[in-house]
């Protein structure tokens, strides 16, 4: 999702979270693994670092902004950082770049920018403007890439997730089932529909995810509800849809002052964290005049029930089962100013042995933002799954 930001400018001067602590951890869910019964968890998540970058920072002839998502190549030691400029200020593309956690902190000078890569459809050619919002990226297990577009309901340019090259060219796209495509009724809200992506670590699922409810499955997030948004599961090998989940986008952080103005809260990330459903989850609420609260989640979505073949989800809440999820924590607790965080992605292991996170925002391309890297130390435990019925 992209803020306009003549609507943000005024609200971030005057945001900012007085809180700061060094470490955060909270409340587990189990994590199991049906293959071998053996379970996994976030025991732990420790702060480590922050790096902001001004909005006009230059690289290579582009603004770097927007930067919706990361992505991290281990056999390179390379992240892919992709912006969602709708190829309005450059052409829409993505960035390589290196990040040093090698004394286990993120600082200042650890980030450098080391190319730019121009996204391509099939015949070559750079998107042209509006034809393309991109939201996330993903590594498919071959080094080739995964990238959602959130399209635009409001013109009705639907949705899609492309399968590209490493140079840029868009191969294919995965079919999109119709639910999601945006009618006067029904399918993706405006600037509300593919913003998550992420490949299971064995390359065999994709995962793509909607902010916050189609239009036939319920009412968008408000400060006293939240809105049940899907989870898309593809099979990489067929490249078919073969589930989808129900996720329970929690309500909007804070009241709009004066109980009027602009306010959302919506998923803006998914990370698969093994092979059963274990995921990470990026929640990011905005209210205008408070600015973003962001916050990260534990998710257990193996025994959620599918709902693909539900065209909508009203009607019969009571008997739905959507995913489980438990608070890891509020990157306002960490950090005295929380911008539009939206992309994550594991990085390589810490000298301690801890699993490196790094979390980036979109700027909006506004010069009342900036562009925010944090960066976690996670602990990541495997136990034995517990006996149940």
């Amino acid at each position: 999702m992209s803020f306009h930001g003549s609507m943000l400018r005024d609200s971030m001067l005057s945001f900012a979270l007085a809180s700061m602590i060094a470490s955060a951890q909270g409340s587990n869910v189990e994590l199991t693994d049906s293959q071998d019964g053996a379970g996994r968890r976030v025991t732990a998540c420790e702060f480590i670092g922050e790096v902001t970058l001004p909005t006009g920072y230059a690289f290579e002839d582009t603004e770097v902004g927007g930067l919706s998502a990361i992505a991290y190549d281990a056999s390179r030691n390379l992240y892919l950082a992709l912006s969602d400029d709708r190829s309005k200020h450059d052409p829409a593309r993505f960035y390589s770049l290196a990040i040093d956690l090698g004394d286990g902190h993120l600082d200042a000078g650890d980030i450098a920018f080391t190319g730019v890569t121009r996204l391509r459809s099939g015949s070559g050619s750079v998107f042209a403007k509006g034809d393309i919002d991109p939201e996330g990226i993903a590594l498919a297990p071959d080094g080739s890439l995964f990238i959602s577009s959130e399209g635009d309901a409001s013109k009705s340019l639907p949705p899609f997730v492309g399968h590209f090259d490493r140079s840029g060219v868009e191969i294919q796209r995965l079919p999109i089932d119709a639910k999601f495509l945006p009618e006067t009724d029904s399918g993706v809200r405006d600037n509300l529909a593919f913003e998550s992506l992420t490949v299971s670590p064995d390359g065999r699922s994709l995962y793509t995810a909607v902010e916050n409810a189609l239009l036939q499955d319920g009412p968008e997030a408000t400060v006293e509800a939240g809105s049940r948004s899907r989870i898309a599961q593809y099979d990489i090998e067929t490249g078919r849809e073969v589930g989808e989940r129900i996720y329970e986008v929690g309500p909007v952080a804070d009241r709009p002052a004066l109980g009027i103005g602009f306010a959302t809260n919506g998923l803006a990330e998914l990370l698969a964290l093994d092979d059963a459903g274990t995921f990470l989850a990026l929640e990011r609420s905005y209210t205008l005049g408070k600015g973003f609260r962001v916050r990260l989640y534990q998710v257990q979505a193996r025994d959620a029930e599918d709902v693909s073949g539900r065209f909508s989800l009203q009607g019969d809440g009571e008997a739905d089962r959507p995913v489980r999820k438990a608070l890891l924590l509020d990157f306002g607790d960490l950090v005295e100013m929380v911008d539009n965080l939206e992309g994550m992605t594991l990085g390589p292991v810490l000298p301690d042995g801890r699993r490196s996170l790094i979390v980036v925002s979109d700027n909006n391309f506004s010069a009342g933002q900036f562009t925010q890297f944090i960066g976690l130390a996670l602990t990541i435990d495997d136990a034995p799954r517990p006996d149940r019925p």
